[in-house]
């Protein structure tokens, strides 16, 4: 019977964000909770099991990539694909949530300096609302 989920992990509400994915029982460092993503060619699907890990800086789970081959009839190899496969590294203790260090995605280096840079622009704005306002109450 199929399970999108390993018996000894559960969904439940995350501090984090919305739901996360928590342990029922304890589990050992090194654990194979299970497939987390597959990517066929440039396509990247979640299991359930990866749709549901939060983000965190501290992680205490990793994902580790392997290179899998369709196998055909026949003894033919079909095409490749990567599977990653979610890993403890730390004991768990049960009702934690489990976490990994989200890397499918990476901000570009644009948008971060553009950001920055309308940072700035806002704090200089603000600043000059302030000094505006004082001057305001100065010459009342």
């Amino acid at each position: 019977m199929y399970q999108p989920l390993p018996k000894n992990l559960t969904l439940g509400e995350s501090e984090i964000h919305d739901i996360g994915l928590f342990a029922k029982t304890d589990i050992k460092r090194n654990y194979q909770c299970g497939v987390s993503h597959i990517q066929v060619g440039e396509e990247l699907y979640r299991t359930p099991l990866g749709g549901f890990i939060n983000h965190s800086d501290k992680p205490n789970c990793i994902k580790i990539q392997s290179l899998k081959t369709v196998k055909l009839p026949h003894g033919e190899k079909g095409p490749k694909y990567i599977v990653w496969n979610l890993s403890t590294t730390r004991d768990i203790e049960a009702g934690e949530e489990l976490t990994v260090k989200y890397t499918f995605y990476s901000i570009k280096k644009d948008f971060l300096e553009e950001a920055e840079k309308e940072k700035k622009e806002l704090n200089e704005s603000y600043q000059e609302s302030v000094r505006q306002a004082r001057e305001r109450s100065i010459t009342k």
